[in-house]
């Protein structure tokens, strides 16, 4: 089977990685790929929602199935394209279409949604510019801190949490009226903080069943003991080690299983991964949010613990049989450990030469904002790189993951030296 995976990021590097050495892959694609992907795959410069683009590369490739790594063009309506599409319909897409996308695609939609399936998650309200005032009067009625959420997709930046009320009526005036975070921000949700610890529950369905993919936490603050500004994620760790038999069993009864069935009864079509952020309040879990696709940097922690053939489960998707599927997951725990350029998530350089990742023997190096110049391979991103290591246990997991970062280097190298402090 000829496979295309879209995105450029250590999530698609770990899809080719886990992808290139089953029996049923003949040639794999990513696009637009980076320098890790480059090295097993063969990369295609195209854009994420160059929709024609990716179709011409799909004729041309023959391609027989399409992995989407990003939300982006799943918002967009990359699968229904397919769909519509005579040339293209035959083709499989691992993804869902637009209607169940907005889950990821609007923070409001996905709040209906939790309410209507009775699925525990914080209060909401949603306001537009024309209701700043009621923002305003609904912040008064919550109890700091406060969580202001842009509506649409902001690459993971567009939620505040913050202490003070007037400050939080000021970044509501920001979002709303000035367009903080642009046309993601025309619309906000106010929500009601809840007090916790988080993990990552992901799924796979094929619109019918589902299987439940090991657990991850991430860390997505720039600073030690979770402090600073948001980012795409510092690191992972998988499995959560307080994801205990009975709470695992709340998440599957309470969230997934009416999760799968809302999908269903509100005929959202959806063939592809669920990614349900959690927050665990006195031992009871609750949903944050939805998002439609892998998370990254989670999908380097929990896709090397997946010890049955990818493909197999893709194609199993695409058949509706995921439930004659037996997946083997390895039992030891994964670690990520996350570089980042200088400066991110604000202003960096890029262009930076990255060495010694090749003499890394005992972790997986997954490339993300890295690509080659010649026989150089130099920074492209704030995330640049991705190092997974396994262990026992978490910590010394942990520990492998460090003694092999220790081994790269670039100007302006950062990252969390404390992943799994709170554990």
């Amino acid at each position: 089977m000829n496979i295309l995976i879209l995105g450029s990021g250590g999530r698609e590097h770990a899809f080719a990685w886990k992808i290139v050495d089953s029996p049923l892959c003949s040639n794999l694609f990513v696009a637009p790929g980076n320098s890790g992907t480059a090295t097993i795959a063969t990369n295609i410069e195209l854009a994420v929602n160059d929709f024609q683009g990716i179709k011409k590369a799909v004729l041309k490739f023959k391609i027989e199935m399409l992995i989407v790594g990003p939300e982006d063009p799943l918002v967009n309506g990359l699968h229904d394209f397919f769909l519509k599409d005579p040339r293209l319909k035959n083709i499989s897409v691992i993804g869902p279409q637009k209607a169940a996308a907005k889950l990821e695609g609007s923070k409001e939609f996905a709040k209906e949604f939790l309410f209507k399936h009775q699925i525990p998650t914080a209060a909401y309200q949603s306001f537009v510019p024309s209701e700043l005032e009621q923002g305003y009067a609904f912040l008064e009625t919550l109890s700091p801190p406060y969580v202001l959420k842009a509506d649409g997709l902001a690459a993971g930046k567009g939620v505040l949490i913050i202490n003070d009320i007037n400050q939080a009526k000021a970044e509501l005036k920001e979002m709303l009226i000035a367009s903080k975070f642009g046309a993601a921000s025309a619309k906000v949700v106010i929500e009601e903080f809840l007090d916790g610890i988080e993990l990552s529950c992901f799924v796979l369905t094929d619109g019918l069943h589902y299987k439940i993919l090991p657990t991850a936490k991430d860390y997505k603050r720039i600073g030690e003991g979770d402090t600073g500004l948001n980012t795409g994620g510092m690191g992972a760790i998988s499995p959560v080690p307080f994801a205990t038999d009975l709470l695992l069993s709340k998440i599957e009864e309470r969230i997934v299983k009416p999760t799968i069935a809302g999908l269903q009864k509100d005929k959202l079509p959806y063939k592809g991964f669920i990614f349900i952020g959690l927050i665990i309040v006195k031992g009871e879990p609750m949903v944050i949010e939805y998002n439609v696709r892998m998370g990254d940097p989670e999908t380097e922690a929990v896709l090397p613990r997946i010890e049955t053939d990818l493909m197999e489960i893709f194609i199993a998707i695409k058949d509706q049989k995921l439930n004659q599927i037996d997946l083997q997951i390895n039992p030891k725990s994964a670690t990520t450990v996350v570089l980042v350029s200088g400066g991110y998530p604000k202003a960096y350089e890029k262009g930076k030469e990255i060495t010694g990742f090749k003499t890394v023997d005992n972790a997986v190096v997954f490339h993300a904002g890295a690509k080659a110049i010649g026989d150089k391979v130099v920074t492209s991103g704030g995330r640049v790189m991705a190092i997974t290591a396994f262990g026992q246990n978490h910590s010394l997991a942990l520990e492998q993951a460090y003694k092999e970062v220790s081994k790269i280097s670039f100007e302006g190298i950062n990252y969390r030296t404390d992943l799994g402090f709170d554990l």
